[in-house]
């Protein structure tokens, strides 16, 4: 990743930037931050991923998704340097023709690129996987969000909390600023030691206040905005409680509580881990109606955990398989298959069913939500939100 940032001329230094790692919650952080930003008048970029259809969702300047033609720029330009390294670089060695840079490493290079190309003045950068070896550790950022840290990823970060702690805090960079979310005390302590050692500001952020967010952020994104609200006083002047709650009443946190009204409703989240689905179950606490959940799950996930956690907040369980496909930039991921993970839910105690077909198993979540009165929940994968924003789009073009 350095040796193609060095051939596109370093666009990781052209902005100044803040790095989001942890386990759960770096999106509506980035996301959040990013809006925080624009509001006190800083032309503000977001990196993120994953995407749900196009590859430039995941990079946004001032608040928009990047525009084709600034995408196919900035792609064109991370490719020919891409192809120079293969020519120029000995056989070996980092970003030669037998190690060239992966996927990953491409997508966000074209980020850097379009940042630049944007006059984006600070950017919020999410990481991809852990921290320490990530593609998006090669930044001079200001300050540093840990968001939270629990199990997962356990085959590449470790298999410990402990352990995958020490990856993603490894991105600090010296004599800046580590934000952290709610985290275990001895997690918070290693965090707070770590940047000690490297003489950095420690900042335990608060729950964001009432008068600053929507009324529709439940209590993790109200976590989420009190990390944003620290990372973005590292650069900028906050913005008032009124400007804030302004901008943030119109962000789009797709998948992060996301309410679409209807008869049913429909609420969905991305939560995909133990702790994701913890964070849901707590936010889902408040509804007083029949809840119906849509669920899918990669194999790579905890589904017995993710399956104990929602129970006690869920009625019916209808287990489907969303994979992610070639184009979602998960080579190899599968979903769990939905006969095992129903039985995860009906060993926690659930009614469940199957429904292979992801499209299909939404429609069955929705009937049944219809007839109960209840409301439908979408969750356990990223990747079942492109079957539920298809449907969604569908919809609204029919009326």
């Amino acid at each position: 990743m350095r040796a193609l940032c060095a051939v596109l001329g370093n666009p990781e230094r052209a902005f100044r930037s803040l790095h989001v790692v942890g386990t759960n919650g770096k999106t509506s952080v980035t996301l959040i931050t990013a809006a925080l930003l624009g509001a006190a008048g800083v032309r503000a970029g977001a990196c993120v991923s994953p995407h749900t259809f196009r590859w430039r969702e995941r990079t946004r300047v001032a608040g928009t998704e990047l525009g084709e033609t600034a995408f196919a720029a900035a792609t064109g330009e991370v490719a020919a340097a891409i192809d120079r390294l293969r020519g120029g670089v000995p056989a070996g060695e980092p970003g030669s023709a037998a190690d060239p840079p992966s996927q990953f490493e491409a997508a966000i290079a074209i980020s850097f690129v379009a940042f630049r190309a944007a006059g984006v003045e600070v950017a919020v950068i999410e990481a991809g996987l852990g921290g320490r070896l990530d593609a998006t550790n090669v930044i001079a950022s200001e300050a540093t969000a840990l968001t939270s840290v629990a199990l997962d990823h356990t085959e590449w970060l470790g298999s410990t909390t402990a352990e995958i702690a020490t990856e993603k805090l490894a991105v600090l960079e010296p004599g800046t600023v580590l934000v952290v979310g709610r985290l275990e005390p001895e997690i918070e302590a290693a965090a707070r030691q770590w940047a000690e050692q490297l003489g950095s500001r420690f900042v335990v952020a608060p729950e964001a206040a009432a008068d600053h967010v929507p009324d529709r952020y439940g209590p993790y994104l109200r976590r989420n905005a009190g990390v944003a609200r620290e990372l973005v006083a590292v650069v900028a002047e906050q913005p008032a409680a009124a400007v804030s709650r302004a901008a943030l009443e119109h962000l789009a946190l797709g998948g992060r509580l996301e309410m679409i009204p209807g008869d049913p409703p429909l609420l969905v989240d991305v939560a995909h881990n133990e702790e994701g689905a913890i964070a849901l179950a707590e936010a889902l606490e408040p509804l007083a109606r029949p809840r119906l959940l849509c669920v899918s799950v990669l194999a790579d996930k905890d589904a017995a955990a993710i399956a104990a956690a929602l129970a006690p907040q869920i009625d019916v369980a209808v287990c489907t398989a969303a994979d992610p496909g070639p184009a979602m930039g998960r080579p190899g991921a599968r979903a769990l298959e939905p006969s095992l993970l129903a039985g995860h839910f009906t060993a926690a105690g659930l009614e469940s069913e199957v429904v292979p077909e992801p499209a299909a198993a939404l429609q069955r979540a929705l009937t049944i939500a219809g007839l109960r009165g209840g409301v439908a929940i979408c969750a356990g994968s990223n990747y079942l939100l492109r079957y539920v924003w298809t449907a969604k789009r569908g919809q609204s073009s029919s009326r």
